[in-house]
């Protein structure tokens, strides 16, 4: 049964990558060019606002956007994955958590491609990176389960109320906000400050900011966070889709 998932989870992904450049000639090279060119339009507004407080502005809102963009592709994908494959639910018998999970992944991949851009710009700014930055693949880890669980927790509400696509999208807007990603955390009230330190995406953003952008480990705290959200997220999002499985599969 694992080697079957893992092919359907292969088919998948590369089903998911074939459709979403289908019509497209560049293909796979956007998510290269998506954030190198959503950082010069950031940067070219906000860098003068900023500059004084912020060193390497561009550097410092990439980190956080590649991040973000993982987050949100893989929730907002995740999501529909149930309902998209409703056909092959039905009539095929294997783990029902290999859709959510193939969405996901997928959103990884790009993430790895948008990487190449990201490594082109340290170079330009000339980033030297210390031995913190060893710890980026596992902040990376842990917001990928964080993203997961949130898939698997969207896949199953999407299914049973299909407006949550259209709240969870009003949702993503503010949380962004509440993500300093364009701007410094320091700029805010102290009590601003303390209510985004709640907000687990700024938390992965925070810390690999640390670990690249200034070479230090990032707080034992903000890793304690980190740590939590991302095994409590996809424990409570496994369970509820576990737990659902039999209600979801009459309600397809």
């Amino acid at each position: 049964m694992r080697k079957q998932s893992y092919f359907v989870i292969q088919e998948l992904v590369s089903r998911e990558l074939k459709r979403k450049y289908s019509r497209s000639r560049l293909g796979i090279l956007w998510s290269v060019l998506s954030p190198l060119l959503s950082m010069a339009v950031l940067s070219l507004v906000f860098s003068a606002m900023f500059r004084k407080s912020i060193e390497n502005y561009p550097v410092y809102y990439l980190t956080g956007f590649i991040l973000w963009n993982f987050f949100t592709t893989a929730t907002n994908t995740a999501m529909t994955a149930l309902a998209d494959n409703q056909a092959l639910i039905l009539q095929v018998k294997f783990p029902r958590e290999v859709f959510p999970f193939a969405r996901v992944y997928t959103a990884f991949v790009n993430f790895l491609y948008s990487l190449i851009a990201y490594g082109i710009i340290l170079l330009i700014f000339g980033i030297r990176l210390s031995a913190a930055v060893f710890l980026f693949p596992v902040i990376v880890f842990f917001i990928f389960l964080f993203s997961l669980g949130m898939g698997y927790l969207l896949s199953v509400l999407y299914v049973f109320f299909g407006d949550v696509r259209h709240l969870y999208s009003v949702f993503l807007t503010l949380w962004m906000y509440l993500s300093a990603l364009f701007y410094p955390l320091e700029l805010l009230p102290e009590t601003m400050q303390r209510l985004i330190w709640q907000n687990p995406i700024y938390n992965f953003i925070a810390a690999a900011r640390d670990c690249i952008l200034y070479g230090t480990l990032p707080r034992s705290a903000v890793m304690i966070r980190i740590f939590v959200w991302g095994i409590g997220m996809y424990g409570a999002g496994k369970f509820v889709f576990q737990k659902s499985q039999s209600k979801v599969i009459q309600k397809l």
